[in-house]
């Protein structure tokens, strides 16, 4: 737990999935990279899928909801996805937290490792939502993507994982580029990853963090401009919202909150004594 003036925010390991080096670092030589995360036999290295949880304004709020349970056994496999600490949902169970308590959840992006849980198959083989009574936020832009899909983005999207939300009514879209979503948490777009791409802003009693989500995978990717993913769509706004959240990150010293990365989850933005931005982790306990 990260107490950040009257917020508590909770870190929820939704599991381990293992991807291709190549996807992970982008343009990265595997010379720099292998220092930081060495990559196994099959070339491939690990991605977490972290959620937040926390309560604003008497609201109940998910922050992103992991690959859910909707998996077929090859999808699995394929992901080789591990939960030693089970999903979202247990995480959510040893805070005392049912789904039906859940007020809103935010969709950082539609990427099926940051929403498949937002929908789950009920006794009767429906697809319903997994949390019944919330509403559920992204922005308009990364809505209208993912619904029309092309040959570069298709495979990481999924209708069942947004469209039934849209059909229950419970899908808000968002147009603006920041936007006060309860006491204290700010939706901020941050494109690049994809262009409606969206980070997740913290204010508190003068205190500030950040959910950085795939603005940077990897805590070092947000330190080095130019690190990033081969997933990002437009990699060159990816600098450049770097860029500027970097300084905002500096001029606040906020804590970055990082998705993917298990070594370093989280940290705050510093420069080295050669005058370069690297990041100080921060220790950080899953529920």
């Amino acid at each position: 737990m990260v107490r950040l003036g009257d917020l508590e925010l909770y870190l929820i390991n939704d599991g381990r999935v293992m991807v291709d080096a190549g996807g992970a670092w982008g343009l990265v030589p595997r010379a720099l990279y292998q220092s930081i995360l060495m990559p196994d036999a099959n070339n491939q290295v690990p991605m977490t899928l972290h959620n937040l949880v926390l309560r604003s304004g008497g609201k109940t709020i998910v922050i992103d909801t992991g690959m859910g349970d909707k998996l077929t056994p090859k999808l699995r496999a394929i992901w080789r996805l591990e939960r030693p600490e089970g999903s979202l949902l247990d995480g959510l169970a040893r805070l005392g937290i049912r789904p039906e308590e859940v007020d809103l959840v935010i969709d950082t992006h539609l990427h099926a490792d940051h929403c498949a849980g937002n929908t789950r198959f009920d006794d009767s083989g429906e697809l319903v939502p997994t949390f019944p009574n919330a509403e559920y936020v992204v922005q308009r832009r990364e809505f209208e993507d993912a619904m029309h899909p092309n040959e570069r983005t298709r495979a990481t999207y999924s209708l069942a994982n947004y469209e039934p939300l849209a059909q229950t009514g419970q899908l808000r879209l968002l147009d603006e580029d920041e936007v006060e979503l309860a006491p204290g948490v700010f939706g901020v777009r941050t494109p690049g990853h994809t262009p409606g791409h969206m980070s997740v802003r913290f204010e508190s009693q003068g205190q500030h963090a950040l959910f950085v989500c795939d603005m940077a995978s990897y805590a070092v990717q947000f330190a080095r401009l130019g690190w990033m993913s081969a997933y990002d769509v437009e990699p060159l706004v990816t600098l450049e919202t770097k860029r500027r959240w970097q300084q905002w990150a500096l001029d606040h010293d906020a804590l970055l909150i990082f998705d993917h990365d298990s070594q370093v989850p989280a940290g705050r933005l510093g420069i080295s004594p050669e005058g370069k931005p690297e990041i100080r982790p921060e220790a950080i306990q899953y529920s």
